[in-house]
């Protein structure tokens, strides 16, 4: 196989996976078809491409393949009869023409996978694996847990929307209020996979993750009404992708190594997505001072990072209006994570002294960036052997080579330019 004709498979894989198995769904309602058939179709591409050439239309053509796909398996099963004439008459050679965004395929897809009916856990896993096309592996990596765990899992929510007989739709605008929380949050999870993506093996950045990501919380925006009230939470998480995709280009150095946002080149960043995140910051400001709902988590989220990207020089940024603005947030969510972000912003007000007091409270020690952050604090305040240990500590669970390349680099200075 040619390099040329491996580097199209790939891409193919990234960018058409979730198209592919979104419409084989759609057109079969199951998701266990749709998912062993879009692999057949890329396995027959790994075979049939390097000696025929990479077709014209790739998604077409997997999409084809895999329609193909499904109606042999269906032929195989037991009740053969009936599926067969269902799937004769589904089938077309042609692929489906655009419909439009609220009737995307992709948009049914995570709608299914996140229905209320399975637990937070697997719509996360099930969307991860059916719409961003992660592995197994990678998808356990992420949770943490054992790779038979979450393939038990996966497959556990797939029967259960098969059993429960989970409609393959876009809810109607009655139920949407329901339904976005548990999407926006799947979401989030999708985008930050892709932003800083995990395991050993994987890019550091996954720019197909995060694309798909935002282009998906488009389309969910486009189906809230604009007086609904999950409108601006989904607005706030599309604004906060927009922030934090605009500042990627700065975000890894020649060698792969993360760079953080004080370290940043800030004229590499994408002005045209910042100018759209703080466009739509301000919308819901002005929704908010109209008498509109009060700011959720993404809303809270955005702003903050709008506070950051509004800084030209990493000295200009206003620190304690991010104080203020976490200080909100962790009124709606008082989770750990959000008060080890707020403590980064105490250090920059008050000092790390203050900081490090209610970083060490935080029941995180399973967390790298817990450690990471302590680290630093440690590095300001002087206690280089404390420092080292917490810096040892953070490696070991970093889950990004990107990430675990900063923190060593920052490790061994302390040796080098602070004394050893």
């Amino acid at each position: 196989m040619t390099d040329a004709v491996e580097e199209a498979i790939t891409r193919a894989h990234r960018e058409e996976w979730a198209r592919v198995v979104a419409a084989v769904a759609r057109r079969f309602g199951d998701l266990d078809t749709a998912e062993d058939a879009a692999a057949e179709a890329f396995a027959t591409a790994v075979e049939r491409w390097p000696r025929d050439g990479v077709p014209p239309n790739p998604g077409a053509w997997l999409t084809t393949t895999a329609t193909r796909k499904a109606i042999d398996r269906l032929r195989r099963e037991s009740r053969r009869d009936e599926k067969h004439q269902e799937a004769q008459v589904l089938f077309d050679d042609e692929p489906a023409a655009p419909t439009g965004a609220i009737d995307d395929d992709r948009l049914r897809l995570i709608f299914t996978c996140c229905h209320p009916a399975l637990a937070p856990d697997a719509r996360i896993a099930l969307t991860l694996r059916m719409v961003g096309g992660l592995t197994v592996p990678e998808i356990a990596r992420a949770f943490l847990v054992q790779e038979a765990t979450m393939g038990q899992r996966i497959t556990r929510a797939k029967a259960k929307i098969k059993a429960a007989h989970v409609p393959y739709r876009v809810p109607e605008a009655a139920d949407l209020p329901a339904r976005l929380g548990g999407v926006l949050a799947v979401l989030f999870l999708v985008f930050n996979e892709g932003y800083l993506a995990t395991g050993p093996d994987s890019d550091p950045v996954r720019e197909d993750l995060t694309a798909e990501a935002i282009r998906l919380t488009r389309l969910v925006r486009e189906l809230v009404d604009d007086d609904g009230v999950g409108r601006g939470e989904v607005t706030g998480l599309l604004a906060l992708m927009l922030l934090t995709e605009a500042r990627r280009p700065a975000r890894l150095s020649a060698t792969g190594e993360l760079v953080t946002l004080d370290e940043q080149v800030r004229s590499a960043w994408d002005r045209d997505l910042v100018d759209e995140g703080h466009r739509l910051v301000r919308e819901r400001v002005v929704a908010v001072a109209a008498g509109g709902p009060p700011p959720g988590r993404y809303q809270l989220l955005a702003a903050i990072n709008a506070v950051h990207t509004a800084a030209p020089d990493v000295r200009d940024t206003d620190w304690s209006q991010i104080v203020a603005l976490y200080d909100r947030l962790a009124r709606i969510d008082p989770s750990p994570v959000v008060a080890l972000n707020r403590a980064v912003a105490v250090a920059e007000v008050d000092g790390p002294d203050v900081a490090l007091a209610i970083v060490e409270k935080l029941p995180l020690d399973g967390y790298h960036a817990w450690h990471a952050t302590r680290a630093e604090l440690l590095r300001r305040l002087g206690r280089r052997g404390e420092a080292r240990e917490a810096y040892d500590r953070a490696i070991e669970l970093a889950g990004n080579t990107a990430e675990a390349a900063y923190l060593t680099r920052r490790r061994g200075q302390l040796g080098v330019t602070e004394g050893g």
